[in-house]
């Protein structure tokens, strides 16, 4: 259970917890501050059991439009050219409107399609999206600053929802400076789209929903770009810290949804993390 993978992953410590808007049936806490967490050594994990009710309202919600660009880098690809390449990329949210989150980094897991560098982009809506492929400033920096340094590239975009605050929206704040960016694309089976696809992202983000004390903040949505088909629907979810990453992944929970409600209608996919750490602080 992901409970006791919790509580068997760290010894106890002086309680520091995480407010949860519902009904737990339990609530444990334990210290991190003896592990790597990223700009955040002090960092405490809390547990919270599966979500039973609530005498809450309903969370209000507001939709984004998220954009995941996938690159190939060449085998010679020095920090130098990187560096520039990821700067680039990053500070081009300072350049062009619409642009309200941007994470981005080397991918950190091998995969089967080799690609080597993640960006993550969020936009309020999907005109912003079609704006930005046009806009002539990201197409300059796609030609001298990632182009040259990578051969091929995926884009993935789709609509989902988060919570109607401003932290949330735009991804700022404390717990959005460090953790881990789970991208995961997904190519579901034709006979699969529609309720055998809703049921398997319901369950998923059902489970997400019941381990804030791991994830951050967690969207999905199905993929709209008609130029790149390949994948169906993809979920990003921000882990708070490597550690949380590895335990959700590697929960009995999260392997019984994978199994029981993914694997069988699945015709392929491809899972890539990164560590979240801002590489562009000055507008070039």
């Amino acid at each position: 259970m992901l409970l006791e993978a919790l509580t068997s992953t760290a010894p106890s410590f002086p309680s520091f917890r995480r407010q949860c808007p519902t009904t737990l049936s339990c609530h444990v806490s334990f210290d991190v501050s003896g592990l790597n967490t990223r700009r955040n050594p002090t960092m405490k994990v809390t547990a919270c059991s599966k979500v039973e009710s609530s005498s809450f309202p309903l969370e209000k919600k507001r939709k984004v439009v998220e954009h995941l660009c996938l690159l190939k880098a060449k085998q010679v690809l020095s920090d130098k050219d990187e560096k520039d390449m990821l700067d680039y990329l990053y500070t081009s949210q300072y350049q062009m409107r619409g642009i309200v989150a941007v994470s981005l980094g080397r991918i950190s897991n091998d995969n089967v399609e080799n690609y080597t560098h993640a960006v993550f982009m969020r936009f309020q809506t999907k005109a912003d999206v079609t704006k930005f492929y046009e806009n002539p400033f990201y197409s300059k920096v796609l030609k001298e600053h990632v182009m040259p340094y990578c051969h091929d590239l995926v884009n993935v975009d789709y609509e989902s929802e988060v919570e109607d605050d401003m932290l949330p929206i735009f991804r700022k704040g404390e717990e959005f400076n460090y953790g881990v960016e789970f991208v995961h694309l997904f190519a579901f089976d034709d006979s699969a789209l529609g309720a055998p696809v809703e049921d398997a992202l319901a369950s998923l983000e059902k489970l997400r929903k019941e381990f804030p004390s791991l994830i951050v903040q967690s969207t999905q949505g199905s993929n709209f770009n008609l130029s790149s088909k390949e994948y169906t629907h993809a979920v990003v979810t921000r882990f708070r810290s490597s550690e949380a990453f590895e335990i959700f992944l590697g929960s009995t929970e999260y392997r019984d949804v994978w199994r029981s409600k993914f694997e069988r209608i699945i015709r392929k996919t491809l899972p890539i993390h990164f560590s979240v750490d801002p590489v562009g602080k000055e507008v070039m």
